[in-house]
């Protein structure tokens, strides 16, 4: 049994594989538990194989290819057209199977530990800021049921608790303050974790050249930096930087039929915690545009004549070209000299 492309459709335990020879014809139909499903591949010759970008797909990979396969991940939405009839496990191989060996197919580009590490980073840090939050917002209700009320922000937060909690003046039950005492607590403790996990994502960029580069691009900081070069690597799964725009949901959505375009509002496909990064980020470079209007002048105009959200998308996209072509080419960032 000779393997030429092997098709897999991965699972929490059980795994479907589907190989075919050079011929194309079925060679191997089989379904394994997962601590047999290492073994039996190291037993195969070295072979295309192919995989759904989806959990563990990455590890996978760079187990397999330590045996010397060419592992190649791809969207699973670009695998369903390749799916005959019903859905099941056997029919997602062999559609995985027959799609991996398409000309024009688009692969994900697997990442190391390290990069699924920093992600990893990323993703404690938006969950812990998402609780504190919550937190933050269920403690200002509570004490609002007493009429206490503070000033928005969290510099008002953080001087009106200790004041309320000092403040023998204040009529609140014991349990109150000690219910608002242990909930600020867990409040700050949460700040100081997020606090930890940015000094790490800080020591992980001085040691990574591209993240040096790309923050001196306007708009772009530690997280954008240092997401950036997590999840794209190099940025070479990329034909061109409109192809990264595009993956980033950025562009406009297209519906066009009988030679008549029709294009609509960004599409918001692609990473959403990514595309959030880069809009606030040109948000932020919007705010203060006034000061530097002649460094750059494309997005002062734009705002004088287009919507303030809908320039701040469009500088997000262009923000988001910019990194495409300085991850790809390793150049430098150069302002616009308008002198």
């Amino acid at each position: 049994m000779k393997v030429s492309t092997l098709g897999i459709d991965l699972a929490k335990n059980v795994f479907q594989l589907h190989g075919v020879d050079h011929n194309g014809k079925t060679v191997l139909k089989k379904k394994l538990t997962r601590d047999k499903f290492v073994p039996f591949i190291m037993q195969l010759e070295p072979c295309l194989i192919g995989m759904e970008a989806c959990a563990s797909s990455h590890h996978f990979a760079r187990v397999l290819t330590q045996f010397g396969h060419q592992v190649k991940l791809m969207p699973p939405q670009y695998v369903k057209p390749y799916v005959k009839t019903n859905k099941t496990d056997a029919a997602d191989a062999e559609a995985i199977c027959e799609a991996v060996t398409r000309p024009n197919m688009r692969f994900v580009q697997v990442k190391t530990a390290e990069q699924q590490a920093v992600l990893a980073l990323h993703t404690e840090r938006d969950i812990l800021i998402r609780e504190r939050i919550a937190c933050v917002n269920s403690l200002r209700a509570i004490l609002a049921e007493f009429g206490l009320i503070m000033a928005v922000g969290r510099k008002a937060f953080n001087q009106g608790i200790p004041d309320i909690l000092e403040n023998g003046d204040i009529e609140l039950s014991p349990f109150i303050r000690r219910s608002v005492a242990r909930q600020f607590e867990h409040i700050q403790s949460l700040e100081d974790q997020v606090t930890l996990i940015e000094q790490e994502l800080s020591q992980w960029a001085q040691t990574q050249p591209a993240c040096q580069r790309v923050m001196k691009v306007p708009g772009v900081g530690l997280l954008t930096s240092t997401y950036l070069v997590a999840s794209v690597g190099n940025g070479q799964q990329f034909h061109c930087a409109k192809q990264f725009s595009s993956w980033l949901g950025l562009t406009p959505r297209e519906h066009s039929s009988g030679g008549k375009q029709r294009l609509g509002s960004i599409s918001k496909r692609g990473d959403g915690y990514f595309r959030y990064l880069l809009v606030h980020g040109a948000r932020a470079v919007a705010s203060v545009i006034e000061r530097h209007k002649e460094d750059m002048p494309w997005l002062f105009a734009l705002l004088q004549k287009k919507n303030y959200n809908v320039a701040v998308v469009a500088q997000a996209s262009k923000t988001a070209r910019i990194l495409w072509s300085m991850l790809v080419k390793e150049t430098e960032y150069r302002p616009v000299i308008t002198h």
